[in-house]
């Protein structure tokens, strides 16, 4: 099993841009919080949400198709390789989200970016931010407007789960670590 220490010293070997290693740690506290709803392994799930984008910043429009070989070779589990490459499925391959990690991961990958967004332009970060904020913002389309909201709303789907909900665990697992995330605010 794939555990957090391992996926922070494999993506350090590939990822070295600020906003990519941000967007690491927001999906990895996002996935922590999915695996605290799903009653699972929280480190492992927050292991690979970290490791997510291993080869993007390298080959960004190849992105996924330098991921599987590598990270089997340095031994992540074949189950883990998938499940990262599901967060692609539709977008840059047909490897579909069948366990409720490959859903989850599916899912907050592009959430978070919207959450961000949200929490950033807000005086107390994303302390006091509220569902229905976010869903304002997600209605706007030009919010955010690089987040797929399809993605977004597909994977709730898989999930069988409502978009509100998805996004309060969402949030409160990113909340405790709004420092780390740079999401203290506008009057932090």
């Amino acid at each position: 099993m794939l555990t957090l220490e391992r996926a922070k010293e494999l993506n350090a070997t590939m990822v070295s841009e600020e906003h990519l290693i941000l967007h690491a740690k927001n999906v990895m506290y996002a996935m922590g919080a999915m695996a605290e709803h799903f009653g699972e392994d929280k480190e492992h799930w927050m292991a690979v949400g970290f490791l997510h984008d291993y080869d993007y910043e390298k080959y960004p429009e190849e992105h996924l198709d330098h991921t599987r070989e590598p990270l089997l070779a340095e031994g992540v589990p074949e189950e883990d390789v998938r499940a990262i490459l599901s967060h692609g499925y539709g977008l840059r391959n047909d490897v579909e989200p069948l366990t409720e990690m490959e859903k989850s991961l599916y899912t907050v990958d592009e959430l978070t970016g919207i959450i961000q967004a949200c929490a950033r332009m807000r005086p107390n970060g994303i302390a006091d931010l509220e569902v229905k904020s976010f869903i304002k913002k997600f209605k706007d389309k030009r919010f955010a407007a690089k987040c797929n909201r399809e993605v977004i709303q597909k994977g709730c789907d898989m999930l069988q789960m409502d978009l509100k909900d998805v996004a309060q665990i969402v949030i409160d697992g990113m909340r405790p670590h709004a420092q780390e995330l740079g999401l203290e605010g506008t009057g932090a």
